[in-house]
């Protein structure tokens, strides 16, 4: 299998948030508009805490007044984790916080990778722009756990 690039549609998987109760179908989600999707190793860890995510939170706005409806995180944790991470942050109308308990997800994607200190498999971490479903713009970093292209200033946003 090959990672997902510019031009794949995305797979019709479904994430949870706030609780299992709660599924979200990302095709479903990015049906009809422009997405940014932006994917992190693990919530509560130091990159993702203090760089990454409040990066997204902090340009939120901006990034609808350019066109964005939505951002979203994903990551493989359950969703009450999510949903507490994302308290912590205020990402509340900023960022929804999607969970992939099982990886699914970020397996279709073809962008997992394993990291035992955190529980075995993650996600790489990732950034991207979704315009009806259809990926646009794909930021991987290179190393899978990094803080370098994925980051909310390094989005492209074409209008």
């Amino acid at each position: 299998m090959a990672p997902i690039k510019v031009g794949d549609k995305l797979p019709a998987v479904d994430l949870f948030e706030d609780s299992p109760a709660n599924k979200v179908n990302v095709c479903e989600l990015t049906s009809g508009k422009k997405v940014v999707l932006f994917a992190v190793p693990g919530a509560f860890t130091p990159g993702c805490s203090k760089t990454h995510l409040p990066g997204y939170v902090q340009n939120a706005d901006k990034m609808k007044g350019e066109g964005i409806a939505e951002i979203v995180c994903v990551s493989v944790n359950d969703p009450y984790v999510m949903g507490a991470w994302g308290n912590q942050h205020n990402t509340k109308g900023k960022v929804r916080m999607l969970a992939d308990p099982s990886g699914s997800f970020i397996k279709a994607l073809d962008l997992g990778t394993n990291l035992p200190p955190l529980g075995g498999f993650r996600s790489k971490r990732f950034s991207m722009v979704i315009n009806d479903s259809t990926v646009e713009e794909l930021n991987v970093e290179p190393d899978g756990t990094g803080l370098s292209c994925s980051l909310a200033d390094k989005l492209k946003l074409k209008q």
